[in-house]
């Protein structure tokens, strides 16, 4: 059982550091485990969610390809979130919000991944924002239908003032730095 229990543990963690919807038999493989073994920890996480006390659950959807998985909010709890998010669009721009739109404007089109290794946080609920905000761009990378690139809008371009990303301060200095990771 304290097998079954890490696996599940595991799975929280990854979801929750994914963000997206992810494929069940990618979790099979980053768990280096048989996808029996993935589906009974996610029906026990799934179990341990449904209680009253938990703000988290998990929403599934099949597919030809074998189903995703995403970690989720109850929607118990959708005016919290509702109240949160206005007040939050009537402030400015967070320093943290700052820093990934830039690293975004200068990188982009960049993953998520790859914006969390560089901010070493999660950066889900930011790049949400920014989204909303019209700040930013997203779109499937062509290379990797399950991941999602980001860039930087027009609206951000118009509020900066420039027609394009290059005509940001030492935007080559940074953008090279960047290729050699």
């Amino acid at each position: 059982m304290e097998n079954a229990n890490k696996i599940s543990a595991a799975i929280e963690a990854i979801l929750f550091v994914y963000g997206e919807p992810m494929e069940i038999k990618k979790i099979t493989k980053l768990l280096k485990t048989d996808e029996t073994t993935v589906k009974e920890a996610l029906k026990n996480l799934e179990q341990e969610f449904s209680a009253e006390n938990r703000g988290l659950k998990l929403i599934f959807k099949d597919s030809p390809a074998g189903g995703s998985v995403q970690l989720a909010t109850k929607p118990d709890f959708a005016s919290f979130f509702e109240n949160f998010i206005k007040e939050e669009f009537k402030e400015n721009l967070t320093p943290a919000s700052l820093e990934t739109l830039s690293l975004i404007a200068y990188l982009g089109p960049v993953s998520r991944a790859q914006i969390d290794y560089y901010r070493g946080v999660n950066s889900t609920f930011i790049l949400r924002s920014l989204l909303i905000r019209g700040l930013i761009e997203r779109y499937p990378d062509p290379k990797r239908t399950n991941i999602y690139l980001y860039e930087a809008s027009f609206n951000l371009l118009k509020y900066l003032g420039i027609s394009k990303v290059e005509e940001l301060p030492e935007y080559e200095k940074f953008k090279g730095l960047s290729q050699n990771f």
